[in-house]
């Protein structure tokens, strides 16, 4: 389906920042790394939510188009989105006109309301989980990184439908996937060959997989987006590579993670005895190993156990 947005001839008049005016988050420059032309992403740190970084954990990416900037994702919170804001007049004489959100974990979508005038756009079954997990997502952040939120800033997006999208003259290929978080958006720019994968892709960063509907439905979602043939891909986490580079890595861990869970669990062992293991010398590389697998057994060992000793479907 396509979709048409159009928008005023009239752009804002002030001219980009100087570029060496360093534009600083939580005692960190923000820095806007060139993808393709007219493309940058701005990578977040290969932690988890904390007080020492503010939220600024997953990655966003922006096209600086004739009629406006697209952005994707916005950050963890309305003061970082400003801070994203002033990084982007830097690359740009145009204003954000449009927000695609990949997803609903609140380091991609609780940005948005910095960009106020802008049009926020993600998918229903992502604006649904959205609406589902807001407040308690909200107190998670705010646990984690010590800083307050104010609620009524963190509003939903308007849903829109995947397929060919023209945003102003600019035209994009919207996926609608579901692996890593059940909504999940993946935005194909065939103009520059990038495909933005938010979290459905990780990269030199261990996947996060708490709200994922099954790794099955992930690495299959992972072999069709292969077949996009995109030149370069912007995980949601760690840095852009070559797109097949991205794809295989995140593939290659959840395909030894359902593995490892799936021989533990039909050996009739506990999730105890998963976690008794030495990582593989390929994960060195990446961020977070230990502490996102030890999440992965706590959070999907039981589905493996029912599955595989208890018959429970799929």
């Amino acid at each position: 389906m396509k979709a048409h947005f159009f928008v005023s001839l009239a752009a804002l008049l002030a001219p980009p920042l100087m570029a060496s005016e360093p534009v600083m988050f939580c005692e960190r420059p923000l820095v806007a790394q060139p993808v393709a032309k007219n493309t940058w992403m701005v990578e977040g740190l290969k932690e988890e939510l904390s007080a020492s970084n503010c939220g600024h954990i997953g990655n966003q990416a922006f096209i600086a188009t004739p009629s406006g900037v697209i952005l994707i994702d916005s950050g963890s919170s309305p003061h970082f989105g400003e801070a994203l804001k002033t990084l982007i007049a830097q690359h740009s004489s145009q204003p954000v006109r449009w927000v695609l959100n990949t997803h609903h974990h609140p380091d991609h979508f609780f940005g948005n309301a910095a960009f106020d005038e802008a049009q926020h756009l993600t998918l229903t079954t992502t604006r649904a989980l959205m609406a589902r997990d807001r407040d308690a997502l909200i107190d998670n952040v705010e646990r984690l990184t010590g800083r307050s939120l104010e609620r009524s800033l963190i509003a939903l997006p308007d849903a829109i439908e995947a397929g060919d999208i023209t945003l102003g003259s600019y035209p994009l290929t919207l996926y609608a996937m579901g692996g890593h978080s059940g909504g999940d958006l993946v935005i194909m720019d065939h103009a520059t060959g990038v495909l933005f994968l938010g979290d459905m892709g990780f990269y030199q960063r261990t996947a996060a997989t708490a709200h994922t509907p099954g790794l099955q439905q992930w690495l299959e979602e992972l072999s069709d987006l292969r077949a996009l043939d995109a030149r370069i891909a912007v995980p949601g986490h760690g840095p852009s590579a070559p797109s097949d580079t991205v794809l295989e890595q995140t593939a290659h861990y959840l395909t030894w993670l359902d593995q490892r869970l799936s021989d533990v669990a039909s050996e009739g062992l506990g999730a105890n005895h998963a976690l008794t293991i030495e990582l593989p010398d390929a994960f060195s590389t990446m961020a977070l190993t230990e502490y996102e697998y030890t999440r992965s057994v706590m959070q999907l060992y039981p589905r493996y156990e029912a599955r595989l000793l208890w018959g429970a479907p799929h």
